[in-house]
């Protein structure tokens, strides 16, 4: 069920039993115009509070479903389950979060009592993926500990040995495993955290003790330079021991290649190619592509990957497609996975499922795909490990750096209890109530819990994707604070570098990129003179920094620190983020290219719009009326193109003199030469996402003949230290349109990073063509 079905099917007379909160947030992001047109006016709907019936002695969750209910309750089983978590703003947009202490208590204190098969047989959904992770469990360990309660497993995993937790956990299932978590607080969690591990074989990543970087070298424009030096300056701080791995602002597959072969050289030219991987983030269709055309090229393949089968069909993905590529794996290096709490829902496919138990389930398919990978040899199977971004979504999903928290623990621990090496993103977009402080002290309370790794970029901004992330020297100050390791064979890298000293201590080379670049030269046997390299050094970096790519290079007070000057400069960037994030576009606002039509969403003002992002995904209905009335003056029948513009995250990106006309000329110059037939002018819609944009091709492009293609030119990415632009292509035929909530992000293709001062307009409309052209060919 559609999650938007899901909140207006059943939910009030559910609630109103179990004392779950429902309406307020919810109702305001349900789109008027859906199938259940809405039971109620969005201001309207009532909380319902009703006090949950307490437990009997001893009661399970299951009987006191029964018995509140008089029969089977699916809803309301799943509004208890969600009950039982820590608040977080995404459970309560659902509709399953507890609305007081005693509903949380009453909730707890049922599952405590339910048993193990119990969970087991009452599956909250059932699909492939469902079917999937269930046969991963080993059966025999399943049935013996079958009887057990989820407060018996809790005491197990708190009481009981590494050793002993690693025997059962083969027939935990991952509803399991979502269930125990809700029963620890955070001191819990961090004692099972950190007594359970699952090393990288042949490696110390993810063994006690030990804490790896993947190294992120994004670059808003894929410059090879950006990345290569982003790399050197992680090096340099004796950062990077798990992956190399760059989140690619092209899609196209002779791009990903390129980048693949920035990665590959740094690489092996100094001689670690057999022991750190590198991945671009391409969708793993892309990748594998990489590897027909330039075999022995890619290394580790990354995927997304969502808790059930209809979010993971929105990153174009299924089970079979996901197995097969996980049967094609040879080698020490085999899957790569991300997930993210909320990004089912998100995504419209949360089905009334809590955020726990899709994570965990997304951890239970790349359970079952990690043992699809044929083994590498008699020592195990290649390397598969998940990284947890738990904070990229943003403040729908949780707002607070406690949130944040709470969630990196119930990752990690459910990530190790399905046997996984798991590493985090201890992150946050820049409109969440977290600060660049905020993030430190995040860091300082989930450490204890030894996840295997964080990310990694020069400074705590990420160039290209605009978040707060860990930077190189937050991996120094948690080797200093907690005595955590580098994976063994890449500390003798460091050392061979000159980076660290036989003592394991930092050199005066520390901090130091263009060391680092000058080991590079050597290895590939550049003769020149030292000084004659430093100063190329110095200039290329400089280059780097132009683009408004950070660089660590040096220290302030301590190696853990950066330099005075660059901790400013990361904290202007922050403060024009959110800027970016809150500033409004103007009512009056008018460009050198005149739009035909301003349209507004559902959003009732910017912090709507922030908070409750299906506002921002549905036009009002007086914008639906213009757009049907003016629908044959706006799309002619022979247009094969329409665009439309949105302030999106960032109206600056809009607004900034001369940068979305600049676009809007260089996209209709180049698309028309190509003998496309564009629309004219554009839409202008306020308070404008993503999916805004598919909802004005259904009323433009629904029914008629022949591939349509929506180009939504949308501001986004605050935080780059850009203001930047991306164009959200999408191909349909004329029927595909025409059903509503059809068309989604999985047959959607992006050009992002445009700004004058990143990819440059003019060069942004060149790859968009390429890439549409190829989206159309493919449709023909």
């Amino acid at each position: 069920m559609h999650r938007r079905r899901f909140l207006n099917v059943g939910l009030a007379s559910a609630a109103a039993a179990a004392g779950i909160r429902c309406g307020g947030p919810v109702s305001a992001d349900t789109p008027s115009g859906s199938p259940s047109q809405q039971r109620a006016a969005d201001d309207n709907r009532p909380d319902f509070e009703a006090q949950t019936p307490p437990p009997e002695a001893g009661e399970s969750l299951i009987a006191w479903v029964k018995r509140v209910r008089g029969q089977w309750d699916q809803t309301l089983y799943r509004q208890m389950l969600g009950a039982a978590n820590e608040f977080k703003e995404g459970d309560e947009i659902i509709g399953v979060a507890a609305i007081n202490p005693t509903t949380r208590k009453y909730s707890r204190q049922l599952l405590s009592h339910t048993t193990i098969e119990q969970i087991d047989s009452h599956p909250q959904q059932s699909d492939d993926l469902f079917e999937i992770i269930t046969a991963a469990i080993d059966p025999s360990v399943q049935q013996k500990i079958a009887a057990w309660t989820i407060g018996d497993l809790k005491t197990f995993l708190l009481q009981e040995p590494e050793s002993a937790i690693h025997e059962i956990r083969h027939g935990l299932s991952s509803d399991v495993i979502a269930a125990v978590v809700r029963l620890m607080n955070n001191d819990e969690l961090t004692v099972v955290g950190s007594k359970v591990f699952n090393p990288l074989p042949g490696s110390q990543i993810g063994a006690k003790g030990y804490m790896g970087a993947r190294i992120q070298p994004n670059s808003p424009t894929d410059h090879p330079d950006d990345i290569r030096w982003q790399v050197l300056s992680g090096f340099a701080f004796a950062v990077g021991d798990v992956l190399i791995g760059t989140n690619p602002v092209s899609s196209e597959t002779a791009s990903v290649i390129s980048v693949q072969q920035v990665l590959q050289d740094l690489l092996v030219t100094f001689g670690i190619d057999d022991i750190l991987p590198h991945c671009v983030l391409s969708h793993i269709d892309i990748q594998a592509e990489a590897e027909r055309t330039a075999p022995g090229l890619t290394e580790l393949w990354f995927q997304s990957i969502a808790g059930n089968d209809s979010a993971n069909a929105t990153f174009d993905i299924t089970t079979e497609k996901m197995l097969a590529h996980a049967r094609s794996r040879h080698g020490r290096f085999g899957l790569y996975f991300e997930t993210g709490q909320g990004a089912d829902f998100t995504n419209g496919h949360g089905h009334g499922l809590d955020m726990v138990i899709l994570e965990s389930r997304k951890y239970g398919f790349a359970r079952a795909l990690a043992q699809a990978v044929p083994r590498k040899n008699a020592a195990g199977q290649s390397w598969v490990h998940l990284n947890d971004v738990a904070g990229f979504i943003g403040p729908e999903v949780f707002r607070t750096r406690d949130q944040l928290v709470r969630c990196c623990l119930e990752d990690i621990v459910m990530g190790k209890l399905h046997g996984l090496m798991i590493g985090l993103d201890i992150c946050s977009t820049l409109h969440m109530d977290v600060s660049l402080d905020d993030l430190e002290w995040c860091i300082d309370q989930i450490m204890p819990a030894n996840p295997g790794y964080l990310m990694a970029l020069p400074t705590r901004i990420d160039p290209m994707l605009g978040y707060l992330t860990t930077s190189f020297q937050d991996h120094v100050h948690v080797r200093e604070r907690f005595g955590y390791r580098v994976n063994d064979p890449m500390w003798a890298f460091f050392k061979s570098i000159g980076i660290i000293d036989a003592a394991g201590q930092p050199t005066k080379h520390f901090g130091d990129p263009g060391w680092v670049y000058l080991q590079y030269c050597r290895r590939r046997n550049d003769a020149r003179d030292a000084d004659t390299i430093l100063a190329e050094a110095k200039t290329k970096m400089a280059e780097v920094r132009s683009r408004g790519v950070f660089l660590a290079s040096g220290y302030g007070a301590s190696p853990a620190k950066l330099t005075p000057t660059l901790a400013a400069e990361v904290q202007h960037i922050y403060e024009d983020a959110k800027r970016c994030i809150w500033e409004e576009l103007p009512t009056d606002f008018k460009g050198d290219t005149e739009h035909v039509l301003p349209l507004s969403t559902r959003a009732k003002d910017r912090e709507d719009y922030i908070l409750h992002p299906l506002s921002g995904e549905y036009l009002s209905d007086q914008s639906r009326v213009q757009l049907t009335l003016r629908r044959n003056s706006l799309v002619r029948e022979d247009d094969d193109c329409v665009i439309v513009v949105s302030d999106g995250l960032n109206a600056l990106a809009v607004t900034d003199e001369g940068q979305l006309d600049a676009l809007l000329v260089a996209i209709r110059k180049t698309l028309e030469a190509e003998g496309f037939r564009i629309a004219p002018g554009y839409l202008l819609v306020r308070s404008g996402r993503v999916r805004a944009g598919y909802r004005i091709g259904e009323t433009l492009l629904g029914g008629r003949s022949g591939q349509k293609t929506l180009l939504h030119i949308i501001g986004e990415r605050p935080g780059s230290g850009h203001h930047t632009l991306s164009i959200y292509m999408t191909t349909a035929d004329g029927a595909t349109w025409a059903i509503p909530d059809r068309v989604d992000h999985n047959i959607t293709k992006v050009v992002s990073g445009i700004a004058f001062t990143a990819l440059r307009p003019d060069q942004a409309a060149k790859a968009a063509t390429r890439i549409l052209q190829s989206m159309v060919a493919a449709k023909t």
